[in-house]
């Protein structure tokens, strides 16, 4: 998911894609371990997109007025 689309969520629902994301990252290294996994890339794509929602996350959210 692209930095523009995680910006337009809201915490909570940034929060639930952090879950799914390590629920997916989870299988992922599961997959790795079996030897299982054919597209090893993707371990790095979902590390990434957790860094990218945990920043947002940290960041202060603008208020609404």
């Amino acid at each position: 998911m692209e930095l523009k689309q995680l910006r337009e969520k809201s915490a909570d629902q940034l929060a639930e894609h952090l879950t799914d994301l390590r629920k997916e990252q989870f299988s992922l290294r599961m997959q790795q371990v079996t030897g299982q996994l054919p597209k090893t890339h993707e371990t790095r794509r979902v590390r990434r997109e957790i860094a990218r929602v945990k920043t947002l996350l940290g960041q202060p959210q603008p208020s609404k007025k």
